[in-house]
């Protein structure tokens, strides 16, 4: 049993890396804009042909939206996307604390706002880290507008917590009091760690990613923003039990292709999904916080054939 059990996954990796070698790839659609959303000047990618069906892709932290550079041609010759930077991320502006609150509610508030101004109300949410507490908050508003769901290493559960998220409670207890967790989380080493930590691949990994990434958290006014959102993940933890319940409720078609060396939402929390949606397709790779560092060409690949059996 066990044997005909190893043989069965070997060919479905096998098969996955066979359909993901024979992947087309092309940005000869892909375009950059800048849309004034609720007067902050928010940068998008998109790409794909727009009368095909939405994919929305909610990046994580430090990254921004460019984190999706090697999916999005995979994906644009069957699928029009949508790739936004939420405020002070990437290439969109950096509203100061005075004047944007910097929350999860009023990023995604920003986030729809943004879809809304663009037209796009069908979509299919790929969510990873931050993009899940912004992606929650879009479908729970707006329930209808949800195709589907691809989740990459964003977190719903408490035993996706790895074992960081119990000293940024202390934070999240007294901000003033713990700024050495804040210092921590913005740091050069916890900045590369995030996308090489556990690989056995490191020379896959670009350290400009990491660089850039540790530049922007270095620039004027970042560390107050990024102290302000830190604080407010905590809202996203007691969010969960009405996430899962909007999970079980809806029960939306969901594959989950999670990174399952990653050290701050570990594999446990993909495969919870398992909790409220018992079909979701659930993939544990061999790769880290962002698993498109190493494993883009099999993302892609698990994406395009669980989308092509949705009636989208």
């Amino acid at each position: 049993m066990k044997k005909s059990l190893s043989f069965l996954v070997a060919s479905m990796v096998l098969g996955a890396s066979a359909h993901a070698a024979s992947l087309t790839s092309t940005s000869a659609t892909t375009t950059y804009h800048r849309a004034t959303v609720d007067g902050v000047g928010i940068f998008y990618r998109e790409a794909g042909p727009k009368d095909a069906p939405t994919i929305v892709l909610l990046h994580g932290f430090p990254s921004s939206s460019r984190q999706f550079d090697a999916l999005i041609p995979l994906l644009a010759t069957r699928f029009h996307l949508i790739a936004p930077d939420y405020p002070s991320f990437g290439q969109s502006d950096t509203p100061t604390p005075a004047t944007y609150a910097y929350t999860f509610d009023h990023l995604a508030k920003t986030t729809n706002d943004l879809l809304e101004q663009l037209g796009v109300n069908r979509y299919t949410l790929y969510m990873h880290d931050y993009g899940g507490p912004v992606g929650f908050r879009i479908m729970l508003a707006h329930p209808q507008r949800v195709q589907a769901l691809i989740i990459s290493n964003a977190n719903a559960y408490q035993e996706g917590l790895g074992k960081k998220w119990s000293v940024i409670a202390h934070y999240w207890e007294d901000p003033k009091a713990h700024p050495e967790v804040l210092d921590a989380f913005i740091s050069f080493e916890a900045t590369e760690k995030r996308h090489t930590l556990g690989t056995t691949r490191p020379e896959r990994y670009n350290p400009d990613t990491w660089t850039d990434e540790y530049a922007h958290l270095s620039s004027p006014g970042q560390r107050e923003i990024q102290g302000d959102l830190l604080y407010d993940y905590r809202t996203n933890v007691a969010a969960y039990p009405a996430w899962q319940a909007w999970l079980r409720q809806h029960k939306p078609p969901t594959l989950v292709v999670w990174g399952k060396n990653d050290p701050s939402f570990i594999a446990a929390g993909g495969e919870a999904y398992k909790h409220d949606l018992p079909d979701a397709e659930i993939h544990l790779l061999n790769a880290g916080h962002f698993p498109w560092d190493e494993k883009v060409d099999e993302i892609a690949a698990l994406v395009l054939d669980f989308l092509s059996r949705q009636r989208l």
